[in-house]
């Protein structure tokens, strides 16, 4: 009995830390977020709840959905899907530890992008003047820096949802794209910030958007 107890405590221990996911972005808590753009919007001109819960994002104007509060150490999962008749570019992403507004005479903060363009999803981007420790693929002065994917596309098609998995801890930054782990970073700055949706003009939808404070 004693060593029953010893396990389910050690059990309790090691999911503690994920007990208690938020729901980050749906039809209650839009009012949590805002939307910043060359071209001011109201971000319900730009995100339309259904009643499925299923988050409708138009693409355009070009710009992107961010919290009003900053994060540290945290797990985010959320699930996105392209139209089944997107056009094969389409385009997107999720910014992670956005420290500061639009940047360097871009639509884009200092952030990296966990990037979900097609075929693409996986790649990381530190975003106008961000920095982690990885050699990138690119060229260190290449206009579009970026540390491909490590695996092969684990995207599914346009119109299947798809499951993304971003876990920001201590510096580093891991993403997993359909329970495949795509890339990881370390020495990450900036280590924390506000999270947001990248809009670069094509329409997408979103669902089941939570985040998990990590101990």
């Amino acid at each position: 009995m004693r060593r029953l107890h010893t396990v389910l405590f050690a059990i309790t221990v090691f999911l503690s830390p994920f007990v208690h996911a938020e729901e980050l972005l749906s039809k209650q808590t839009l009012l949590n977020w805002e939307f910043v753009a060359a071209t001011p919007a109201a971000i319900g001109t730009v995100c339309t709840a259904g009643e499925d819960g299923v988050l409708a994002i138009t693409g355009k104007p070009v710009g992107y959905l961010v919290t009003k509060t900053e994060h540290e150490n945290y797990q985010l999962h959320f699930e996105w899907r392209w139209p089944v008749n997107a056009a094969k570019n389409g385009n997107g992403g999720v910014l992670l530890n956005i420290s500061s507004g639009p940047a360097d005479s871009t639509p884009w903060p200092v952030c990296f992008q966990a990037q979900l363009k097609m075929d693409h999803a996986g790649d990381l981007l530190p975003m106008a003047g961000a920095a982690f420790a990885e050699k990138l693929t690119t060229a260190p002065d290449a206009k579009t820096p970026v540390l491909e994917k490590k695996e092969a596309t684990s995207e599914k098609p346009a119109g299947d949802w798809n499951t993304g998995e971003v876990v920001c801890k201590d510096g580093s930054i891991e993403m997993t794209i359909n329970g495949v782990s795509q890339n990881r970073v370390t020495k990450c700055a900036p280590a924390a910030g506000k999270v947001g949706f990248q809009l670069e003009g094509a329409p997408f939808e979103l669902r089941n958007v939570t985040l998990t404070p990590l101990k």
